[in-house]
């Protein structure tokens, strides 16, 4: 058989996308406050790894320094 056909077509979502983000800032509410969001993740985190015994603290090092937790030693004071 001589030459095999092909198909080709294009999908856009562009539209689909304007849907979403509308659905997300819709389901959000108006009420929703980016930066106190950020800054109350901020505390849970400090508060996360606050405390830590000797033990504990090696592991969450090893992890940072794997790349598993990001380095958050820039705001941590030292003890």
């Amino acid at each position: 058989m001589g030459s095999e056909s092909e198909l080709r077509f294009a999908l856009d979502l562009t539209h689909d996308e304007a849907r979403r983000r509308s659905a997300v800032l819709e389901a959000i509410g108006d009420d929703w406050d980016p930066i106190a969001v950020l800054a109350e993740e901020e505390r849970a985190y400090e508060m996360l790894y606050s405390g830590l015994d000797s033990e504990q603290q090696r592991i969450y090092d090893e992890l940072v320094e794997a790349g598993v937790l990001p380095d958050r030693t820039v705001s941590r004071v030292a003890d």
